[in-house]
C-alpha cells in the first residue's frame, strides 16, 4: 500500500460524519482501485456492514448484477426477506418496484450505524445497477457510497457519463483519482515487497517499464521469482501481462497497426516527423490515425509532435512479438532519415545505429552526444550514452572519462567507481592518471571513506610530481586542495589551492583558478580569523564562475556560502536559489535537489520554523528518496530529518528514520558513528527507557572520545534528552566537557555547563550560564537560544526572582512561537507556574471554519475547490488560506499540509 495514504484518509475521513457520503474512485486499470478499497475494509470495525458489488465485463447485459454480487458479499445477507430478493430479479416487474426493492435491500444491510457500499467497476455495470447506485445516494442515514471506475473506458453515450454529471450536479462528491506511482514511490513499492531498497538504476528502469502501474510491477516481481531485482529490468514479461496488452491491438486496422509496431520500435518518445518518414504515410493520413489511437488510449501526445505508449510496456509486448528483421528494417529507416536530416538527437541516433547493428554510427553518436548532455546538464543522459559505446570499446578512455564524471554528477556512486576504476586502468600516460585519481578522490569522500580519500590523494600528488607544470598537474593541484579542505585540514589546503590558482591563472585554465578559489574560501571560513576573508573569496568565486559559465563550481560556491552571507535570510534564500540554479546547468544532482532542500530546511530552523523545516524536508524525501542517494554511508537526510522529529515529539517516526539509518549503514563514518547513537540515545531517553539510555549513552561517550566530533548543539541535545530520561547529572557531565570546538561553540558550551549545573541544584551558576549563552551576539539557534530563556527563568523562579522569570518567559516566547515539542511544553509549563496562562497559539489560534479549511488544504485542495466544497466563493477561501498562514507563522500550503498531519 504504496503512495495512497492521502487517498486512504480522504475515504476514513469521510466515513467518519454524520451523513451519507458519495466518493468516486477513478483511476486506468492496475492502478490500485480495489487495493484501495480493501484496505478501507481492513480499517473498519467488525460492526461497520460492508456491501461490496464487482462489475464485470459480461454483466452489462444482467440487469441489477453488481447489487447481486454485493449482496453475496454480506453476511448479513441471511436475514433478508427472499421476497425482496425475487422482486429485484422479477424481469415481470417494473423497474420502479426492482428498484425500490433494491433500495429497501441496501437500507436493511447497512443500518443502524456507519456503513460502506462500494459498486466496483462501473464501466461495465449494467444501466439498472448504475441507477440503483444514484438512488442510494439518496437513503438517510450515515454510510459511504464509493463508486470505482476506469475514466478511459466512459464514453459519452455510456450510462455512467451522465450518472456522473448529475451526482456533481446534486451531492457532494468526492472525486478520488488515483494516479501512478512516481520514482520515489515506485522504489518504496519495491523496498516494501522485496525487503531491501533497490538500486537507483533498477528503480528507474522498472520505473520507466511499466509506467509507475502498481500491478504491472507486481506481475514483473512475481515472475522474477527469487531472482535478484537487479535482473528483473531485463527479463521478458510475463505472459499475462504481455497478452493483456496485445489484446488491446484486436480491434485495429492494418494500418493502424503497422503505425503502432513503428512507433514501438523508434522508441519510448516518437517524433511525428519520424514516424511518418519510417512509415510513408503522409501528415493527414498520420493524424488521422494518431487521433483515432489516442482516443483509444493506447497512445498519449507527450509534447508538440512527440508521442508515446499510454503504457510503456505495450511497446515492449508489441516489440518482442515483431520479428528481429523486422525489427532491424526500421531502425535502419529511422537512423537513415535522422543522420539525413543531420539530427542533433545524438541519443536517438545512437539507440537506431544499435538496432540497425550499425555500431561505428552507435560510437560516433555517444562521443559527440557526451559533450552536449553534459553541457546541457543531463549527466544521466550522458552515462547512458557513455555505456552504450562502452559496449563497443570497453577499454576506450574518453568514453570511461566521460561516463565516470556522468555517473558522479548523477549521484549515481558506485556505477562512477567502477567507471573511474576502469579509466584509470586504462589510463596510458601520467595525465590521463592524473584525471582518473582526481575524480576518485572526489568519490572517496561522497561514498564517506575519508582513509580512501587521503591514499588517493596521495597518489594523485605521486602522479603528478614528474609531470610539466600543464594542465593536468593545474587540475591535480585543485583536487588534492579539496582533499584537505574536506578532511579539515586548513593549512594544507590553502596551500594546494594557492598552487592552483597560480598555475590556473599562469595556463589560463579559469577552471582551475576558480576552483582553487573555492577550496581556499571554504577553508577560510572553519576557523575565525579567516571567516571574513574565506566569505570574500567564495563570493567572488561564485560570480566569477557564474561569468565563465563554471556552472559547478558556481554552485559549490554558493552552497558553502550561502548562510553566511551578511545580509540575514532572505538573502541566505536568494543565494540558494541561484545554488540550484547553477547545480541544475550542471547537471549535479546531490546539490540541485538534495543540498538544496536541506539548505532550505536549515533557513527555516535558523528562522525558528520547525513545521518549515519539516515540510522541507519531506519535500526533499519524496523527490530524492527515487535516487536512493546516500552521502557518507547514511540517507543523506536522514540524521537531520530524524533531528527534527525528535525535537517535534514524533517518536515513532523518528524511530523509523533511525532504524532505516542503522540498517543501511555497514561501516560507520565519522558522523554516522556518533550521530546515529546519539539519535538511538534520544529516542530511548525520551521514551524513558532508562537503562537501555545507559548503554546508548556509553556508546555515545566512545564514538566522541574515538572520532573527536562533538560539540554545538549534539551535547545541548543529548544532555537535555538524558535528563528527562533520568540520568544522573554525573553521568552527563563528560558530555558538556567533550565540547571542543574553541571558536563556533563558545555559546552552546555555557548552555550545556549551565544545564549540568541547574541539574546539580547550583540555580545561580546555572542562571549564569543561561544568560551568557543566551547574551547577543550568540551563536544559538532561535529555539536553542528560547530554551536558554526558560533555563533562566527556571532558575531565577529558583531563586525567588518571579519578575525577572516572567521577561525571560517572555523573551522565549517570541523565538518559540513557530516550534513545537519539548521546548514549546517547557515552556508552556513554565507559564503555568509564573501564573502567565497560555498563550492563544497553533490550532487554538484559529476559527473552527480556519480549522476545515486547513484539513481540506492537507487534501491537496485548490482555492476553486475549497470554494465549492464549503459553498464560499473563491476569495473567501484565499482569505482563509491567508489568515491560517499568518496565525500558524507559516508559508506556503505545503507547510500547512504538514501542519495538519503533524497534529492529526
Amino acid at each position: 500500500m504504496v503512495g495512497r495514504d492521502d487517498e486512504l484518509r480522504r475515504l476514513r475521513r469521510l466515513l467518519d460524519g454524520s451523513e451519507p457520503s458519495i466518493a468516486m474512485l477513478g483511476g486506468e486499470p492496475g492502478i490500485g482501485k480495489s487495493r484501495l478499497v480493501q484496505e478501507l475494509f481492513t480499517g473498519l470495525p467488525e460492526t461497520v456492514p460492508v456491501l461490496d458489488g464487482q462489475a464485470d465485463p459480461g454483466t452489462l447485459s444482467r440487469p441489477f448484477e453488481v447489487l447481486l454480487d454485493a449482496i453475496d458479499s454480506c453476511h448479513r445477507s441471511t436475514e433478508l426477506d427472499p421476497e425482496l430478493l425475487v422482486v429485484v430479479t422479477d424481469a415481470s416487474r417494473s423497474m420502479i418496484d426492482r428498484i425500490q426493492a433494491g433500495l429497501e435491500i441496501v437500507r436493511l444491510l447497512t443500518t443502524p450505524g456507519p456503513s460502506v457500499v462500494v459498486f466496483e467497476d462501473l464501466h461495465w455495470a449494467d444501466s439498472e445497477s448504475v441507477a440503483l447506485f444514484e438512488r442510494i445516494a439518496d437513503l438517510p442515514g450515515s454510510r459511504l457510497l464509493i463508486g470505482t471506475y476506469r475514466p478511459d473506458e466512459v464514453t459519452r453515450r455510456h450510462p455512467l457519463a451522465d450518472l456522473l454529471t448529475r451526482l456533481e450536479r446534486r451531492y457532494m462528491v468526492t472525486n478520488v483519482r488515483l494516479e501512478r506511482l512516481n520514482l520515489a514511490e515506485t522504489s518504496r513499492f519495491l523496498k516494501s515487497v522485496t525487503g531491501r531498497p533497490p538500486a537507483y538504476r533498477t528503480a528507474l528502469s522498472l520505473h520507466n517499464r511499466t509506467g509507475g502501474n502498481p500491478f504491472f510491477l507486481e506481475e514483473l516481481i512475481k515472475a522474477n521469482g527469487d531472482e535478484d531485482l537487479d535482473t528483473l529490468c531485463d527479463r521478458p514479461l510475463p505472459w499475462n501481462v504481455a497478452e493483456a496488452l496485445r489484446r488491446q491491438l484486436d480491434d485495429l486496422d492494418p494500418t493502424e497497426k503497422r503505425i503502432v509496431e513503428a512507433a514501438a520500435v523508434l522508441g519510448r518518445k516518437v517524433p511525428f516527423d519520424l514516424l511518418a518518414a519510417v512509415t510513408s504515410h503522409s501528415e493527414p493520413e498520420l493524424i488521422d490515425a494518431l487521433r483515432d489511437l489516442v482516443r483509444r488510449g493506447l497512445m498519449v501526445e507527450t509534447g508538440d509532435d512527440e508521442f508515446s505508449f499510454r503504457h510503456a510496456l505495450t511497446r515492449e509486448a508489441l516489440v518482442d512479438e515483431m520479428l528481429a528483421r523486422q525489427r532491424r528494417r526500421l531502425h535502419e529507416l529511422a537512423l537513415e532519415t535522422l543522420l539525413s536530416t543531420g539530427s542533433k538527437d545524438y541519443a536517438l541516433v545512437a539507440h537506431h545505429a544499435r538496432g540497425a547493428g550499425r555500431y561505428l554510427d552507435m560510437v560516433e553518436a555517444a562521443r559527440r552526444g557526451l559533450a552536449t548532455y553534459l553541457a546541457m546538464g543531463s549527466p544521466y543522459q550522458a552515462l547512458q550514452l557513455a555505456e552504450m559505446g562502452l559496449d563497443e570499446l570497453p577499454d576506450d578512455v574518453e568514453l570511461l572519462a566521460c561516463g565516470a564524471r556522468a555517473a558522479w554528477l548523477a549521484g549515481l556512486l558506485d556505477d562512477a567507481q567502477e567507471l573511474g576504476r576502469r579509466w584509470l586502468a586504462a589510463a596510458g600516460t601520467r595525465g590521463e592518471r592524473a584525471d582518473a585519481l582526481r575524480l576518485l578522490v572526489r568519490l572517496s569522500w561522497e561514498i564517506g571513506s575519508s582513509g580512501s580519500m587521503q591514499e588517493r590523494a596521495a597518489e594523485l600528488r605521486a602522479e603528478i610530481e614528474p609531470l610539466d607544470d600543464g594542465p593536468a598537474k593545474a587540475h591535480a593541484y585543485a583536487a588534492i586542495a579539496q582533499a584537505y579542505m574536506l578532511h579539515d585540514d586548513t593549512e594544507r589546503a590553502i596551500e594546494w589551492a594557492d598552487k592552483a590558482i597560480t598555475l590556473g591563472e599562469e595556463l589560463g585554465l579559469p577552471g582551475v583558478w576558480l576552483a582553487g578559489k573555492v577550496e581556499k574560501g571554504s577553508a577560510l571560513v572553519n576557523f575565525a580569523a579567516g571567516v571574513d576573508d574565506g566569505i570574500k573569496l567564495l563570493n567572488e568565486a561564485a560570480q566569477e564562475a557564474e561569468q565563465a559559465g563554471e556552472w559547478l563550481l558556481a554552485a559549490r560556491s554558493l552552497n558553502n556560502l550561502y548562510n553566511l552571507l551578511p545580509g540575514g535570510p532572505a538573502d541566505w534564500a536568494a543565494a540558494l536559489e541561484r545554488m540550484r540554479t547553477f547545480a541544475e546547468r550542471a547537471g549535479f544532482e546531490s546539490l540541485a535537489v538534495a543540498a538544496y532542500f536541506q539548505g532550505r530546511a536549515r533557513l527555516a530552523v535558523q528562522e525558528g520554523n520547525l513545521g518549515g523545516a519539516l515540510a522541507e524536508l519531506e519535500s526533499a524525501r519524496r523527490r530524492d528518496r527515487g535516487l536512493l542517494r546516500t552521502r557518507n554511508g547514511i540517507d543523506y537526510h536522514g540524521v537531520f530529518f530524524a533531528g527534527l522529529l525528535l525535537e517535534a515529539g514524533e517518536l515513532d517516526r523518528a524511530d523509523t528514520v533511525i532504524r532505516g539509518m542503522a540498517e543501511a549503514t555497514d561501516t560507520y563514518t565519522m558522523l554516522t558513528q556518533t550521530s546515529v547513537p546519539g539519535l538511538q540515545f534520544h529516542l530511548v531517553a525520551r521514551r524513558g527507557q532508562t537503562e537501555q539510555a545507559r548503554e546508548l549513552l556509553r556508546a555515545v561517550l566512545d564514538a566522541v572520545r574515538v572520532t573527536g566530533v562533538t560539540g554545538r548543539d549534539f551535547a545541548h541535545d543529548i544532555i537535555s534528552a538524558g535528563l528527562v530520561g533520568g540520568l544522573g547529572v554525573e553521568e552527563l557531565r563528560p558530555v558538556a566537557a567533550a565540547i571542543d570546538d574553541p571558536f563556533f561553540d563558545d555559546a552552546w558550551r555555557w548552555l550545556a555547563d549551565a544545564q549540568i549545573a541547574e541539574a546539580a541544584g547550583d540555580h545561580a551558576g546555572a542562571l549564569a550560564g543561561y544568560r551568557r549563552a543566551v547574551a547577543e551576539p550568540s551563536m544559538l539557534l532561535p529555539a536553542t537560544k528560547g530554551s536558554g530563556h526558560v533555563g533562566a527563568a527556571r532558575c531565577l523562579l529558583a531563586l525567588g526572582d518571579l519578575d525577572a522569570a516572567r521577561q525571560h518567559v517572555r523573551t522565549a516566547e517570541p523565538l518559540l512561537a513557530r516550534w513545537s515539542g519539548w521546548r514549546v511544553a517547557e515552556l508552556s509549563a513554565l507559564r503555568g507556574r509564573l501564573g502567565l496562562g497560555t498563550p492563544v497559539a497553533g490550532d487554538q489560534a484559529l476559527t473552527p471554519r480556519e480549522r476545515e479549511v486547513a484539513v481540506l488544504l492537507a487534501e491537496g485542495l485548490t482555492n476553486a475547490e475549497l470554494a465549492r466544497r464549503l459553498y464560499i466563493s473563491p476569495r473567501t477561501a484565499a482569505v482563509h488560506v491567508s489568515n491560517i498562514l499568518s496565525k500558524l507563522n507559516l508559508e506556503s500550503r505545503t507547510q500547512i499540509a504538514a501542519w495538519v498531519k503533524a497534529g492529526s
